[in-house]
């Protein structure tokens, strides 16, 4: 979770200290904001949080399309194999 009292910081403050953000980041596995001219610009995170991240994101689509495939069949939106396989063998 990111906190916005300890990770969001300037670039510039980065490039200076970026050992010190680095060990910041691996301990809290929080990304850090960074910001140029006083506006968020840049998100920089460790690469085990980001692994962590893509595979939540992985999962999340799965699960949005094995409902999207559960409300089709509510509806009636589906076709028998035999149908796909036909339509199939017509291309």
């Amino acid at each position: 979770m990111l906190d916005i009292t300890r990770d969001i910081d300037s670039l510039s403050n980065f490039k200076k200290n970026t050992t010190k953000f680095a060990k910041q980041m691996k301990k809290s596995g929080s990304p850090i904001v960074l910001t140029v001219n006083g506006k968020a610009s840049f998100v920089v995170q460790d690469a085990e949080s980001y692994q962590r991240m893509l595979e939540l994101l992985d999962r999340a689509e799965a699960i949005e399309g094995i409902r999207k495939g559960l409300e089709d069949v509510k509806q009636n939106k589906t076709k028998s194999l035999a149908d796909f396989e036909k339509k199939l063998n017509e291309i």
